[in-house]
């Protein structure tokens, strides 16, 4: 059951790192308001894929809870019942959460793809928090972590709600984006700590500190991104598809957000040369260095290149594994760093 543990935990973290993919998409594609409701998309389990589905019709039967939009309002089936001739007001409840009353199929099934994900990846999450029971003699952490995990996971679903009915507020877009990140770290750490058996690996007091450094970094650089993402969605409904002007007259945040990605980079090339240089074998430093660098490309991209198809989504979702893989590796210092204390 123990070996079963890890091989749920790990599919786990993938489903994860997917759901953070998926809403990279959503992100790029504009599609976050696609399913103006939740836990429903438009009243239905199975949303709409054409306007008229939406549309009130005469001597329709009109299940409790079933949406329609009608002058550019929502409104909800406060019961059930068979429509008349005429839009009768007693039948309904206006849709007050926001005023988002826009139908877009291909966003509203690019949205409805994610929450599918979202729930797909509750599956594995909780198997690994049933079989965690089988540590709770010996490793009571991975009960706890597991457990956990579980509840973020409730509490990110509840997030998402908030996100939506908030019309896509800035700052709740980054707690959800941080949320995700608290999922991953509890899964990675998970994972590492239901190890059996460790790789040699020398534990170096200043890649260690750097280390913290490189991931407090990483997480300024993430939260600061989704800023300077805000900014571009808010000139995306200003100018359409004319990505021109996507980064018009960026503010502050933009060029912080540009500037700081230099220190990331020198941090974490120090980490990849103490590593080296003292024979630490923590090399899935490698895989930050490359990532950074898909990371500078995308970023380049965005800037000169008018947001190339895929580039923002690529470039959100590298930072989430970058900081994945360093926090991974932060684990296996500190498994050392006990060793020699």
């Amino acid at each position: 059951m123990k070996y079963r543990f890890r091989k749920v935990a790990k599919i786990a973290l993938v489903l994860i790192y997917l759901v953070i993919a998926a809403g990279a998409i959503v992100r790029m594609t504009g599609s976050g308001m696609g399913c103006p409701d939740w836990p429903k998309c438009f009243g239905y389990y199975i949303p709409p894929t054409d306007i008229s589905e939406l549309e009130f019709i005469q001597n329709h039967s009109y299940d409790k809870g079933m949406v329609v939009i009608k002058d550019d309002n929502l409104y909800v089936a406060s019961k059930s019942f068979i429509s008349g001739a005429q839009f009768n007001l007693d039948n309904w409840s206006e849709y007050t959460t926001h005023d988002y009353a826009i139908f877009n199929p291909i966003h509203t099934w690019v949205e409805y793809i994610n929450r599918l994900i979202g729930v797909l990846s509750g599956l594995p999450v909780i198997g690994m928090f049933l079989l965690s029971f089988f540590f709770w003699k010996d490793k009571k952490l991975i009960t706890i972590l597991s457990t956990l995990t579980l509840l973020g996971l409730g509490f990110q679903a509840w997030l998402g709600k908030t996100v939506v009915d908030s019309n896509l507020a800035p700052y709740k877009i980054t707690l959800h984006m941080v949320m995700a990140l608290v999922i991953v770290a509890m899964i990675l750490c998970v994972i590492f700590k239901s190890k059996t058996s460790f790789k040699i690996q020398q534990y170096n007091s200043t890649f260690h500190k750097l280390l913290v450094l490189g991931i407090v970094l990483s997480l300024i650089q993430i939260i600061l991104g989704t800023q300077v993402r805000q900014f571009v969605d808010e000139n995306v409904k200003l100018f359409g598809d004319a990505k021109t002007f996507w980064l018009n007259q960026p503010d502050l945040t933009f060029y912080i957000h540009r500037s700081f990605s230099i220190l990331v980079l020198i941090v974490n090339v120090l980490l990849l040369r103490t590593n080296y240089k003292k024979a630490l074998n923590f090399n899935k430093i490698n895989l930050v260095i490359v990532g950074i660098g898909i990371e500078i490309v995308t970023g380049i991209a965005m800037y000169y290149f008018n947001f190339p198809f895929s580039t923002q989504s690529i470039h959100l979702f590298i930072a989430t594994v970058i900081i994945g893989i360093q926090y991974y590796i932060f684990l296996e210092s500190s498994h050392f760093k006990k060793k020699i204390v």
